[in-house]
C-alpha cells in the first residue's frame, strides 16, 4: 500500500491545484500558530522559536525523491542556515514514527512535525484534499524573529530551494 501511494503523490504531484491567495497567509502576516509533535514525540510550538527565523516548510510525503533531496539539501546547508540565526522545521501529514525512520535514514538534525489532521497545512493554505486522504503541498514560508511571514514559496526546485533560503534569509537580514 505504501508503495502504491509513494508511486501516486510521484505521478500526480505536480496536478497539485494552487492555493487560492486568500487562503495563503501573505508576508507581512502573523503566522498561524502550531503545537505538532516531532519526530522524537515532543510537541514543537512556533511561539518557542521567538527571536529566531524559522524556515516553515511543508512536504507531501516521507521518503519520496524530491521530499528526500528538499530535506537533504536543508540537512547539508544546516550549518549556514543556523549560523543566520534561523531554524528549519518540516511538516507534512504523516505520523512521528513515519517522520522518525526518515529522519534517522537521512541524518536529519531538524525537526520533522507530523500534522496528521493537516490542520496546520490548512492554515498555511498548504493542504491538499484527494477525498480519501490528504496531503501537504511543497510550500515553504520564512517566518521572522517577530513571529511575521517575511516570505512565501509556493513553487519549489526541491533541487536549489536550501539555497534560495540563504540567499534570502541574507538579503532580509540586513
Amino acid at each position: 500500500m505504501r508503495k502504491l501511494l509513494t508511486f501516486f503523490l510521484q505521478l500526480f504531484t505536480f496536478w497539485l491545484p494552487a492555493a487560492h491567495a486568500a487562503d495563503v497567509p501573505m508576508a507581512g502576516s502573523l503566522a498561524p500558530t502550531f503545537a505538532l509533535k516531532d519526530q522524537g514525540g515532543k510537541v514543537q510550538k512556533l511561539e518557542d522559536y521567538r527571536g529566531k527565523w524559522v524556515v516553515l516548510y511543508f512536504y507531501p510525503k516521507d521518503d519520496t525523491p524530491g521530499c528526500t533531496e528538499e530535506a537533504c539539501k536543508f540537512r547539508d546547508d544546516m550549518m549556514e542556515i543556523t549560523q543566520m540565526g534561523a531554524q528549519v522545521l518540516g511538516i507534512s501529514v504523516d505520523d512521528s514514527a513515519s517522520h522518525a525512520k526518515f529522519a534517522a535514514k537521512y541524518n536529519l538534525p531538524f525537526p520533522l512535525l507530523a500534522d496528521e489532521g493537516g490542520t496546520t497545512a490548512k492554515a498555511y493554505g498548504a493542504f491538499s484534499d484527494w477525498g480519501l486522504f490528504g496531503i501537504a503541498k511543497r510550500y515553504t514560508y520564512l517566518i521572522d524573529p517577530q513571529g511575521r511571514i517575511a516570505k512565501v514559496y509556493l513553487k519549489v526546485d526541491t533541487s536549489k530551494h536550501s539555497a534560495d533560503i540563504i540567499a534570502d534569509l541574507k538579503a532580509l537580514r540586513k
